[in-house]
């Protein structure tokens, strides 16, 4: 599988995740995009022995878009940093099955994980136990009986797109776990990050990367609009 390459220099790798595709290693073995990553800049600079690839953040497995990706151990630790201290922008895409009953909003819940299952449940009371998180969200456009969200989190949290904007009864479309009526042909969701903002872990100059949407038929109607 050949990377998708939004940004590339000597510090920083950005790519677009296609939906399928592991970010990180889990208990499966299946390649992941750190393993891509490594063998792309290996390959591409004729690198010998073992290549640093680190990763920043992370897509559901499910989900597709902007992957942000340090090549050095300096540019993780300054752009950990950034993350930690919510000094990035993100902006997702969502397609959802119903509409909003605003078309814009601020979505407040308390979030707890059942790492067992894998999923996460949203409470819109304050929850000892429950991590307080915040997305904004609006309508962009709408096709049939098909809505598209920009959603820009506040917080990140395991599931926390999904989970919240199912908690308004708008699942993401193929989104099972979190009550969508059917999935899609690829086990794909309707979530895509659409882009990202940073700041430069070397340079400090501003930084804002996009992803195309995926060219599946769940995106297409939407492709057409905007």
């Amino acid at each position: 599988m050949a990377l998708d390459v939004l940004f590339e220099d000597n510090h920083v790798l950005v790519v677009n995740k296609p939906a399928g595709l592991l970010v990180h290693g889990d208990e499966t073995g299946d390649v992941t995009l750190a393993d891509l990553a490594k063998k792309y800049v290996k390959d591409k600079y004729n690198k010998p022995g073992n290549v640093f690839i680190g990763v920043v953040h992370r897509l559901d497995r499910p989900v597709s878009g902007v992957v942000l990706l340090a090549k050095t151990s300096k540019a993780l630790s300054r752009l950990n940093e950034l993350f930690r201290s919510k000094k990035t922008q993100k902006t997702y895409w969502a397609a959802v099955e119903n509409k909003p009953q605003q078309e814009q909003g601020t979505l407040v819940h308390w979030l707890i994980k059942d790492s067992a299952r894998n999923v996460t449940k949203a409470y819109s009371k304050e929850n000892n136990n429950g991590l307080r998180s915040e997305l904004h969200y609006k309508l962009l456009v709408a096709s049939k009986d098909r809505y598209l969200l920009e959603v820009n989190p506040i917080t990140g949290r395991p599931h926390q797109i999904r989970v919240q904007l199912a908690s308004m009864k708008c699942p993401i479309l193929g989104d099972l776990k979190y009550g969508a009526a059917q999935p899609l042909p690829d086990k794909s969701i309707a979530l895509h990050a659409r882009q990202l903002q940073f700041e430069h872990p070397t340079l400090k100059t501003p930084v804002t990367v996009s992803a195309p949407l995926p060219a599946t038929p769940v995106w297409q109607p939407f492709s057409n609009l905007l």
